[in-house]
C-alpha cells in the first residue's frame, strides 16, 4: 500500500507535532509513503531522523505555482492508493488523482476545503460529530485518537530555572493564545503561594501574560519557556500538569501528561472534559474559574493520596486507548478498509 501524506501547518503546534509522531510511527510500522510538509527545516529534520526523507514546498497562496505542480509530479511518479492531507491548505492545493482522498480534521473546521475528500478523520468522537452535522456522509466520517510519545528523561534541572527544588512546581503547554486560557492559570497561581509555574510554548499574548504575572506580583515565581522540544524532561521535573484551556478540541498535553505519570488539572473544556473523569483520571474545573483552579491546584499538591490516584487511572486509561501500538494500527486497518472499498 501506498499512501502521500500532505501536510501544510504552522511552524508549531500540537496537529504538527502528532503528524511527525505519526509519519515515524507508520514508517517503523513498514508503510510505504512520501511525506510532503510546508518548508519547516526543524520539522523536516525531525522526519529525517525518523527516516522518512520530506519533500519541502511553499504551500502559499494564489501565487504559488511551485507546490500544485510539484504536488502533481508526486503523485505521477510515486502513484498512491491513499493521499491523506493535513490543513485546510493542502487539503484544498491538492490535485486530483487517481486515489482515495483523506482528510485529517484536529478542529472545528469549514468542510468547504475538503470538497475534494473521499474519507475525513477527526480525532475526537465529538469533531466526528461535528462532521455529520454540516451534512457528511457518517459512513465516511472516522475516528481516530491520537497517541503521544512515551519517551522519558532525566528531568530539566531546577537550578537552570531558578526554581527552588522544595517548591511545588506546576508544568503548562501551548500556544500562548486566548483559547489556552493561560491568563486564568496565572490569576490562579497568584491564589496559591509557595508555587512556580512553568509554561512552555509561544505565540501571540506573550507579552500581555508577562504583564499580567508581573501585575499578580507572581513574576519570580513564573518561567516562560518558549517553544520546547524537550518536554519529556520538562515533565520528570514537575509535580502537577495543569490545561487550563478555554477551547481544546482533544487535549494532546492531557495524554501527554498520563503517558508521563503526573497528575492531571484541567479547565472542563470539550476535549479534556471528554478525557477526563473527574476525580479518578484527573480533577477538572469549570473553565475560566481561577478560584476553582487554584482551590484544585491546593488540593492535589496537599493530597498525596489524591495525586498518586489520578496518576494511576491516568495511565490506565492511556494505556487501554492511547498508545501508540494502538494508533498505528488503527490507521493501518483504516488504509486497508478504504482501498479494499475502491
Amino acid at each position: 500500500m501506498k499512501v502521500l501524506q500532505a501536510m501544510a501547518g504552522a511552524e508549531f503546534g500540537g496537529a504538527e507535532a502528532f503528524f511527525v509522531r505519526l509519519v515515524r510511527a507508520l514508517n517503523r510500522a513498514g508503510l510505504n509513503q512520501r511525506v510532503v510538509i510546508r518548508e519547516n527545516k526543524a520539522r523536516a529534520q525531525s522526519l529525517r531522523d525518523g527516516g522518512v526523507e520530506p519533500l519541502e514546498l511553499p504551500f502559499g497562496g494564489m501565487l504559488d505555482r511551485r507546490t500544485p505542480r510539484a504536488l502533481k509530479h508526486e503523485i505521477k511518479t510515486f502513484q498512491p492508493q491513499i493521499v491523506m492531507t493535513w490543513m485546510n491548505r493542502a487539503s484544498k492545493m491538492m490535485p486530483k488523482g487517481d486515489f482515495v482522498q483523506v482528510g485529517r480534521l484536529g478542529g472545528y473546521y469549514d468542510l468547504k476545503y475538503y470538497k475534494a475528500c473521499d474519507h475525513l478523520i477527526g480525532n475526537t468522537q465529538d469533531i466526528v460529530d461535528h462532521i455529520v452535522k454540516q451534512g457528511w456522509d457518517k459512513d465516511k466520517a472516522h475516528y481516530l485518537p491520537n497517541f503521544v510519545s512515551e519517551d522519558r528523561a532525566e528531568p530539566v534541572s531546577r537550578k537552570s530555572l531558578y526554581t527552588p527544588d522544595n517548591a511545588a512546581l506546576i508544568l503548562a503547554l501551548g500556544r500562548l493564545h486566548e483559547n489556552k486560557g493561560f491568563d486564568v492559570l496565572l490569576r490562579a497561581m497568584a491564589r496559591v503561594p509557595n508555587t512556580y509555574l512553568w509554561l512552555a510554548g509561544e505565540g501571540p499574548l506573550r507579552e500581555s501574560l508577562e504583564k499580567l504575572a508581573e501585575d499578580l506580583g507572581i513574576k519570580p515565581r513564573v518561567r516562560f519557556l518558549g517553544w520546547r522540544e524537550d518536554t519529556p524532561a520538562l515533565f520528570a521535573a514537575c509535580d502537577l500538569f495543569v490545561c487550563p484551556s478555554r477551547h481544546e478540541p482533544l487535549g494532546n498535553v492531557v495524554l501527554e501528561a498520563w503517558a508521563q505519570d503526573v497528575p492531571v488539572i484541567a479547565a472542563d473544556s470539550m476535549g479534556p472534559g471528554t478525557l477526563i473523569d473527574h476525580m479518578d483520571s484527573g480533577v477538572l474545573v469549570p473553565v475560566d474559574d481561577s478560584d476553582s483552579l487554584a482551590r484544585a491546584i491546593r488540593a492535589v499538591i496537599d493530597d498525596y493520596e489524591l495525586a498518586e490516584h489520578i496518576v494511576r487511572r491516568g495511565r490506565e486509561v492511556y494505556d487501554a486507548e492511547f498508545t501508540e501500538q494502538q494508533v498505528v494500527a488503527r490507521y493501518l486497518e483504516f488504509f486497508q478498509s478504504i482501498v479494499t472499498k475502491t
